[in-house]
């Protein structure tokens, strides 16, 4: 007994020496991964937007791995040496909650890093359908229930969740058409598969601009100076309504907290280069870059706030 004690501790001395020696070297030679959903998500677009900047402010250079709804899993069973990062939005943090089994807990098997930007939201429909503002929409849907139908990406994804918050909060009934993303989600509203959608700016925007879409409000608490023209869905018959596209940065659980600390400036101190932050702007995404401590504490009261509509709109599987 006291040989295998004394292989224990020696083993664990040996981890955390190896802890306190990869944080004093990080960032050194290797090339950083940053794992996230599919090509042409939002989280991609702000992956590759870090990832072609962060040499010039952290020392090191990254690459882009997208890996769609298998990112997660994989970044929770990376090494925690910084090496791995997870650039994901809502659905890491949502999905589990709807799901009887998942491949990973958003709370133990990740270091969050920071809340990295907030993309803007909008609610569109299809020309084609009789409305031209939300109260319009309202009183249709209303008119009709389960009638209307809305397209979304992924279950928790942004796009699904901010369409049954707004059918709880407005007292409605639309049915959910689901796609792989929103990028096909999209593609369903252009094709009048579907009626309603609830898109990012940067995915809704050329479609509004170009007539083949119709913006009824922007789903953020308050209007934006991007879409001067638009009402808040909150001012237009749903009051407290509010579901932006957050994206947060990870680490697998048990990061040293030195490494946290490095990567968190390096991604920060990117995505708050002026002509970043312009870039971004203009798509509706505005940088945030908290604290690991603020994100961690934002993540628990965003968890809470779907915690309530799931449980109140029976959304879980049970099997």
């Amino acid at each position: 007994m006291q040989v295998v004690g004394t292989i224990a501790r020696a083993g664990a001395l040996a981890m955390l020496c190896c802890g306190l020696a990869c944080a004093q070297d990080y960032p050194s030679a290797r090339l950083l991964r940053i794992l996230t959903s599919q090509a042409g998500s939002g989280s991609d677009l702000i992956a590759r937007i870090v990832a072609k900047r962060l040499p010039e402010v952290f020392g090191q250079q990254a690459f882009v791995d997208n890996r769609g709804i298998l990112a997660p899993e994989i970044a929770a069973k990376a090494p925690p040496d910084g090496y791995t990062v997870l650039f994901y939005s809502t659905p890491l943090w949502v999905s589990p909650l709807l799901q009887a089994k998942s491949q990973w807990d958003a709370a133990k098997d990740f270091a969050p890093v920071t809340l990295a930007v907030n993309a803007l939201n909008l609610l569109v429909v299809h020309p084609s359908l009789p409305v031209k503002s939300v109260r319009e929409l309202l009183a249709l849907a209303k008119a009709r229930p389960g009638e209307l139908n809305y397209g979304s990406g992924s279950a928790g994804s942004s796009s699904h969740l901010a369409a049954e918050l707004f059918n709880a909060m407005a007292g409605v009934n639309m049915t959910r058409i689901p796609y792989r993303g929103i990028g096909p989600a999209v593609m369903g509203l252009l094709g009048g598969q579907v009626q309603v959608l609830f898109p990012s700016a940067g995915s809704g925007l050329p479609y509004v601009n170009s007539g083949r879409m119709r913006a009824l409000a922007v789903t953020s608490a308050k209007p934006t100076a991007l879409l001067p023209d638009l009402p808040t869905v909150a001012a237009s018959g749903v009051p407290g309504y509010e579901a932006d596209t957050p994206l947060g940065v990870f680490l697998p659980a048990g990061t040293p907290a030195k490494i946290v600390a490095q990567l968190h400036h390096g991604i920060t101190a990117t995505l708050n280069l002026p002509e970043i932050k312009k870039l971004v702007l203009a798509q509706g995404i505005e940088v945030v870059g908290s604290s690991p401590a603020e994100f961690a504490a934002w993540l628990k009261s965003d968890v809470a706030r779907w915690s309530k509509l799931i449980r109140e709109k029976g959304m879980r599987e049970e099997q």
